[in-house]
């Protein structure tokens, strides 16, 4: 039903825009982080998000280019809360600085939209000596998540609103290398595979939602976590990628968005009072959408415990 822009439940499909699942949300005293946002999904999610009276922090590794795209914004909303600060996802003390400042301006947070990622580059490593893609597309996300909970857990407890936390991940997932996550190959350049390892990222960052709700509702915490296909959107995580291979044909039957359309689904899930209560759930073309067959693997849970864990040793402050 998607592939085709028939309505879903939500009373949306894929060709609706951000603004349309947006129309009449009033977001006045909500903050959300929007990383990766310059450009793109993450440029687009952010306007919308501040055209309905939301704080909007973004969230970016080039803050020049972010002041451009602020004022840039402020231009056509002029009444619009938006500040930049630096966060680059390839370096986890770059993380844990943003962390750091955000802490020292005491502001609340409502909504994470973890948005930024790249998108199969030739083999490297991230600052930490990790693959890039494995590193910027999920452990950034996650450490970054961790760190910002007490953050969220207290905005929700004295606010007494939802807060959400939102991954922006791909139907890629399924389309990965046949083992899953190769924990044991993370760095093994001899059979990397950039699509594979794109895929393997994606595979991480729903996964990382499973065990991420799990905890949450055993806590009982009034925070909810999901994860999304946007749609098939030509944005700058492609800047840097290498030859992508023929598995990005399976996809060839889904609709090329333009970016208010791409955008739509994470507005949906960040803003939509539709989506309140729902949490450890992925969503496409603004509504819920079933995982079956290959799949499967980004909603099992012992997977998701074991990433879990695997993503924390990689993640632990390191001794001076």
């Amino acid at each position: 039903m998607w592939i085709f822009g028939m309505k879903g439940r939500s009373g949306f499909s894929a060709n609706n825009t951000a603004e349309d699942v947006t129309k009449g949300i009033d977001g006045s005293g909500l903050t959300a982080i929007v990383t990766g946002s310059t450009n793109g999904i993450g440029l687009e999610t952010a306007r919308v998000l501040a055209l309905r009276r939301v704080h909007v922090i973004m969230a970016v590794r080039n803050v020049d280019a972010g002041e451009k795209v602020k004022q840039h914004l402020l231009e056509k909303m002029a009444n619009a809360r938006i500040d930049v600060m630096a966060l680059d996802l390839n370096s986890q003390a770059a993380i844990r600085r943003f962390v750091e400042e955000y802490i020292s301006k005491s502001l609340p947070l409502n909504i994470l939209i973890n948005n930024a990622g790249i998108n199969a580059p030739p083999f490297t490593l991230s600052e930490d000596g990790i693959e890039q893609q494995f590193a910027v597309n999920h452990l950034g996300p996650f450490l970054l998540t961790n760190l910002l909970l007490d953050i969220m857990k207290k905005t929700a407890s004295e606010s007494g609103i939802e807060g959400r936390i939102v991954n922006v991940g791909s139907a890629m997932h399924a389309y990965g290398y046949k083992e899953g996550i190769r924990f044991d190959k993370i760095n093994d350049e001899a059979s990397y595979n950039p699509s594979d390892a794109y895929g393997q990222s994606k595979l991480c960052t729903m996964l990382h939602i499973v065990e991420l709700s799990r905890r949450l509702k055993e806590e009982g915490v009034n925070i909810t976590a999901n994860s999304l296909h946007p749609g098939i959107v030509a944005t700058n995580s492609q800047k840097k990628q290498g030859p992508i291979g023929s598995k990005y044909s399976d996809l060839r039957a889904s609709p090329i968005g333009v970016l208010n359309q791409g955008a739509s689904t994470t507005c949906y899930v960040a803003l939509n009072p539709k989506v309140a209560g729902i949490s450890g759930e992925y969503f496409m073309g603004n509504n819920l959408k079933s995982l079956k067959g290959s799949t499967s693997l980004a909603k099992d849970p012992e997977l998701a415990k074991k990433l879990w864990d695997f993503s924390l040793s990689l993640t632990r402050p390191q001794p001076n």
